[in-house]
């Protein structure tokens, strides 16, 4: 039995395999090894940095490979623990399931040996936000706190500290949700819900289906944090055994959070109560309505966890959001430039748009997710000057959205930005928020991100010029 009590996956000496190698994947190898099981690690992709974790493991008498999977290896194990960046359709995952292996997300192990209470958030949008929101609110006000997950740091590496943090609040992607078995946040928090990894999943519907594993084990002692503006999910949260506390733009009864008639952010916890005030919107430093919504459900988590409403409203002043969420790059001849890169999908990128009620260039393409782009087109019929497409999706966001804003087309993130520039006019926002996810030219949406923002500055002569084509 774990130290907290729960049951353990695996017995000592027992066979674990590891599907993929990536950061969440190398540290799960590294928690089973520790406790007695014999690891095997693999991912089909050899690139330098799965080799890189591949060397580091077996220097620490890990057996990992690389441009492989071992199928015989990986059938014969007592245990298969996936990473989130393979897809619920690959070719392995099939294979495993069809041989009857148990399978669990990394996720799922270190929560069989976390002592931490948990805070889990999953969403669509605003996922990573949220979870250094609360993080941060939990911190500001001395709780011991730390974040882990899907937005970097593992939850495995949690499970191995020897003095494990009071409170770990846990991003939980749809591939993690996936694979949990007996996981339970001590408070969920659902933000929203939209079409997402369409390219992944068979059907929106399936999709919703990992989400909804963020409930499957509540019992009378969870607590719910809701985005109570939509319907969605209020509707995937109604079974769901616990108590409800819903985030909302309009004042309601329910235990909660809310923007009042004045514009200030309030709570009350128990029904009944008088509201208590936590900060005016207008002074939270996060740009967007959608962030107002991000704050209520952050500081409801946070307020749950022990947090007064004093505390929370001092520490919302103070956090500065993250790099490639409606990130500021910078304002140069009268022109406001914004790196969204984390828009990874339609959903995302229309509420970008819509935090906006100046003119602006938009700026969307990388690789196609399975969405339609013309959700869109009442957002940027609204403020779009002009739309600007690059990368695989180009041909499809230039046949989807072509009526809805003069379109041009670039061939990589230096033309985008130099387009960008010709297109926007003083006083405008040029939005790089893509819509798509960043597989066609980069690793991944941070490298995408930097990309772009040292193009603009290049552009401007605010960085000295490095070359090459993004």
């Amino acid at each position: 039995m774990a130290r907290n009590g729960r049951p353990p996956l695996f017995a000592p000496g027992d066979p674990v395999a590891v599907l993929g190698l990536g950061v969440s994947g190398t540290a799960a190898a590294r928690l089973i090894h520790s406790l007695g099981a014999e690891v095997y690690a693999s991912d089909a992709f050899e690139g330098p940095r799965q080799q890189e974790a591949a060397e580091a493991l077996s220097a620490e008498g890990i057996e990992a490979e690389v441009g492989r999977h071992d199928i015989d290896r990986i059938l014969d194990a007592r245990l298969v623990v996936t990473s989130p960046g393979i897809a619920p359709s690959a070719e392995i995952r099939r294979t495993v399931a069809q041989a009857g292996v148990p399978t669990v997300a990394e996720i799922e192990v270190a929560y069989r040996h976390l002592t931490s209470r948990v805070i889990g958030i999953t969403g669509t949008n605003g996922k990573t936000t949220t979870t250094a929101l609360c993080g941060h609110l939990l911190r500001q006000a001395g709780i011991d706190a730390m974040t882990a997950g899907n937005i970097g740091r593992p939850l495995s590496d949690v499970s191995m500290m020897k003095r494990q943090p009071d409170w770990v609040v846990v991003e939980l992607s749809s591939f993690q949700l996936a694979d949990l078995r007996a996981f339970r946040p001590t408070i969920g928090v659902l933000l929203n819900l939209a079409a997402d990894h369409l390219d992944w999943y068979s059907s929106l519907e399936r999709y919703y289906e990992d989400k909804a594993r963020l409930f499957a084990n509540a019992d009378g002692d969870s607590r719910w944090v809701l985005n109570g503006d939509d319907a969605g999910v209020l509707s995937m949260a109604r079974p769901a055994a616990g108590r409800r506390y819903l985030a909302s733009s309009e004042a309601h009864e329910e235990p909660g959070a809310w923007l009042d008639e004045a514009g200030n952010l309030v709570q009350r916890l128990e029904a009944g109560a008088a509201p208590e005030t936590w900060i005016a919107a207008a002074d939270l430093p996060l740009v967007g309505a959608h962030n107002v919504m991000n704050a209520l459900l952050a500081g409801l988590a946070a307020a749950l966890a022990g947090c007064d409403a004093a505390s929370i409203g001092a520490a919302l002043t103070s956090f500065r959001g993250l790099s490639h969420r409606l990130q500021r790059v910078g304002e140069f001849d009268g022109v406001e430039w914004i790196n969204d890169s984390k828009g990874t999908n339609v959903s995302a990128t229309k509420v970008a748009l819509n935090a906006f009620q100046r003119p602006l260039v938009a700026l969307l393409g990388g690789r196609h997710k399975g969405e339609s782009y013309r959700s869109l087109i009442p957002a940027l019929r609204e403020n779009a000057r002009a739309v600007i497409a690059y990368g695989e999706a180009a041909p499809q966001i230039v046949r989807e959205l072509g009526d809805a804003a003069p379109i041009d087309v670039a061939g990589s993130v230096r033309q985008l930005v130099r387009r960008a520039r010709e297109a926007a006019e003083p006083g405008d926002v040029v939005l790089f928020s893509p819509a798509c996810s960043s597989y066609d030219m980069f690793p991944d949406y941070r490298v995408r991100g930097k990309a772009f923002e040292r193009c603009v500055l290049e552009s401007y002569g605010a960085l000295e010029a490095e070359g090459g084509e993004g």
